[in-house]
């Protein structure tokens, strides 16, 4: 599909939702359940079930690995969420957040072809989560988990990936990630500067944040300062000394190598890039103080940090996470692809290699007409999901 032609696609989301689509496009909820093999006769109903799936189930019991090609559960991607970081609209449980599960779900079917299905749980203790996934363990082959609050959702990743023999990852930290150092490869190249040398200040340091800033120094970026609601976030910083269990320490003494201290002002003095993944507003006037070419991703929906309007009067390049402006920084142009890569490739951890190589992945597509407005694919892109799987499947292999 020609850049035209993908353009002409995205205009469509312009025109004005209406609540009678809506509420109708959610009747009965977004995804159903649909066959593989035939029931149009007698001789089908013997073969899917009785007697001929006791066959299968006696092979598989021998040999469990079967289950990985006569089952789907190594191809199913289950979404878990505990309803507690949902869009912008905070803890509003679980039984809320599953239309926005079933959403991912329908994503990873439309973009991955993977299966998928939503787990919304009434808990938010990350024990408990821990133990009902491994418990559902033989129903699925790989855990996205969505929406789920800061500092938990670190500790639940953490956990999951050392309890599951398979691909875990929390989209919201990764998928940001991959999606903005992409954009930011890009960025670079549009404004003529080597993307190891750019001072960069991420406002936010929850879950986004902090993954953000943790791929931005696995790519080669030293000079990354994170700004959390008491400024920014340095390894002198009081609340922070002695807590060997905090991200925000942790990340403390592998950031912010000139010490940086002080808010908003102090931090985007001399920088290169702003990147926001918070609900925290930018002022115009923060903005003139970094150098010039700034590169300003504001990514906070549905309001970004600033709107595009004003970043553009400072800013060489400007994105922001919502389709209505020139480069979407959007989640689906990644996770799909990542989890297909992994599944693909046999892989039981998502490593930073393989979160890497889909960054690169994607800056690539945008290569050949890359322009201010034009740093990352569209979401609709169909060359996406197959070129992210591919990257991924080959550092899994490599690793």
């Amino acid at each position: 599909m020609s850049i035209d032609a993908i353009t002409a696609v995205d205009d469509s989301a312009a025109t004005a939702l209406t609540e009678e689509e809506i509420f109708g496009a959610h009747q009965g909820g977004k995804l159903s359940v649909a066959t593989t093999a035939p029931l149009s006769n007698k001789r089908d109903l013997s073969i899917a079930y009785t007697p001929g799936v006791a066959e299968v189930s006696r092979a598989i019991h021998k040999q469990p690995e079967l289950a990985r090609t006569l089952t789907w559960a190594e191809r199913l991607v289950v979404v878990v969420s505990d309803g507690t970081a949902v869009l912008g609209l905070g803890n509003i449980g679980a039984s809320a957040s599953l239309p926005v599960m079933e959403g991912k779900s329908a994503l990873f079917k439309t973009f991955g072809d993977l299966d998928s299905i939503p787990l919304v749980l009434n808990t938010s203790d990350v024990d408990e989560i821990v133990e009902t996934l491994v418990r559902l363990r033989p129903s699925f082959g790989a855990v996205n988990l969505e929406d789920i609050a800061a500092p938990r959702c670190f500790e639940l990743e953490e956990k999951l990936i050392e309890a599951l023999d398979c691909p875990v990852m929390h989209d919201d930290q990764h998928g940001t990630a991959v999606v903005a150092l992409a954009a930011l490869t890009n960025a670079a190249k549009v404004t003529g500067r080597p993307l190891e040398s750019l001072r960069v200040v991420v406002s936010g340091a929850g879950a986004a944040g902090i993954a953000v800033a943790e791929i931005l120094l696995a790519a080669g970026i030293s000079d990354v300062v994170l700004l959390d609601s008491k400024g920014a976030i340095n390894s002198t910083r009081a609340d922070l000394a002695g807590d060997s269990t905090s991200k925000k320490a942790d990340i403390a003494g592998r950031s912010n190598p000139r010490g940086v201290t002080g808010g908003p002002a102090e931090a985007l003095a001399g920088a290169d890039v702003f990147i926001g993944v918070s609900s925290s507003k930018l002022e115009e006037a923060h903005l003139a103080l970094m150098n010039q070419d700034a590169i300003v991703f504001a990514l906070s929906n549905p309001d970004p940090e600033v709107l595009p309007e004003v970043a553009a009067k400072y800013a060489a390049v400007v994105a922001t996470g919502r389709s209505d402006f020139p480069n979407q920084i959007n989640n689906v142009l990644a996770f799909p692809g990542i989890f297909r890569g992994a599944l693909d490739a046999g892989a039981r951890r998502i490593t930073p290699a393989m979160k890497l190589a889909a960054a690169q992945a994607i800056a690539e597509l945008a290569a050949e007409d890359l322009s201010a407005d034009y740093i990352v694919p569209s979401p609709l892109d169909p060359r996406v999901a197959p070129a992210v799987t591919a990257a991924v499947a080959a550092a899994a292999d490599a690793k």
